[in-house]
C-alpha cells in the first residue's frame, strides 16, 4: 500500500524527470525497487501523468492557445508549428499502443533500464558537445518533426527518457538548446494527454484517492518549476550534467544488482 509520504515523492520525481532528460519513467521504476516499496499501480502512473500533462499546459499555454485559434485567424507560423507537432506525436502514439503491455512488463528491468540510462547519457552527452546550436524552432522542416517524433517513440522504454531522446535528437539535428528544449515539451503534449485521456477509467475505478490526489499536486508543482528551470538552465549552459547524472546511476544500479538486491 503506497503511503501519503510515498505519493509525494513519487510526484516530486515525475514532475522533475519527466521534463529533465533523465528518464521520469526509469526513477519510478528504480526508486520503489531500492526501498522496497508496493508498486504504485497503473492509476496512480495516470495521476502522474496527468499531472505533468497539468504542468505543461500551465506553462505553454500561449502557445497551444495561439495554435488552436491559428486554425481559424490563419497565423501562418502558429499553423505551421501545430502541423509540426502533429507528424512529431504520430509515431510515439502508433509505437505506444503496439508495445503497451511489454512497457508495463518486460521492458522494466532494472538492467535493462540501467543500460538505456547509460546509453542515451553519453549519445546526448556527444551530441550536445559536437552539434551546432544555430537553428530554432521556426526552421525545423517536416523531416526534423519526424525524426525526433520517432526518437519519441524510443521513451517506451524505461531509462531512455521521452525528453532526453527528443532533446538529444534536435541537437543532432543543430537546433539550439533552448528551443530543442521547447519543442520536446510542446510535443509532449498530445502523447502525454493522449496516454491520459485513454486510462483515465483506471482512476475511477481505484482506492487511495487522497494518494493520488497528492501525487498529481506534486508532479504538477514540481513539473512546472522543472520545466521554468531547465528553459532558464540551457540559455547557458550544456546538457553535460544530466548525462554524468544518468551515467552515474547506471552505474549505481550495476553496483546494487553485483550486491545481489
Amino acid at each position: 500500500m503506497l503511503t501519503e509520504l510515498q505519493a509525494i515523492a513519487l510526484g516530486i520525481i515525475q514532475g522533475l524527470a519527466e521534463f529533465l532528460p533523465i528518464s521520469s519513467s526509469a526513477h519510478l521504476v528504480l526508486v520503489p525497487w531500492f526501498f522496497g516499496w508496493d508498486d504504485p499501480g497503473l492509476a496512480f502512473d495516470v495521476a502522474l501523468h496527468l499531472g505533468t500533462l497539468f504542468a505543461l499546459l500551465a506553462y505553454y499555454w500561449r502557445e497551444w492557445l495561439a495554435m488552436v485559434m491559428s486554425v481559424a485567424n490563419g497565423d501562418k507560423p502558429s499553423q505551421r508549428l501545430l502541423g509540426l507537432l502533429i507528424l512529431a506525436s504520430i509515431p510515439g502514439a502508433v509505437i505506444g499502443l503496439l508495445l503497451e503491455k511489454q512497457a508495463e512488463s518486460i521492458f522494466r528491468s532494472p538492467a535493462l533500464v540501467a543500460c538505456a540510462l547509460a546509453g542515451l547519457g553519453i549519445v546526448l552527452w556527444i551530441a550536445d558537445i559536437r552539434s551546432p546550436r544555430t537553428r530554432k524552432i521556426s526552421q525545423i522542416a517536416w523531416t526534423d518533426a519526424l525524426l525526433i517524433g520517432l526518437s519519441q517513440a524510443l521513451a517506451i522504454v524505461p531509462g531512455v527518457s521521452r525528453s532526453g531522446a527528443t532533446i538529444t535528437t534536435a541537437r543532432i539535428l543543430g537546433i539550439d538548446r533552448q528551443d530543442a528544449a521547447n519543442f520536446s515539451f510542446l510535443m509532449a503534449t498530445p502523447i502525454i494527454a493522449g496516454a491520459g485521456l485513454l486510462e483515465t477509467r483506471k482512476l475511477l475505478h481505484s482506492s487511495g484517492h487522497a494518494e493520488l490526489m497528492l501525487g498529481f499536486l506534486a508532479s504538477a508543482i514540481f513539473g512546472v518549476i522543472a520545466i521554468a528551470a531547465l528553459i532558464k538552465f540551457v540559455r547557458t549552459r550544456t546538457y553535460r550534467v544530466f548525462a554524468w547524472y544518468r551515467i552515474a546511476l547506471a552505474a549505481l544500479v550495476f553496483a546494487v544488482l553485483l550486491m545481489g538486491h
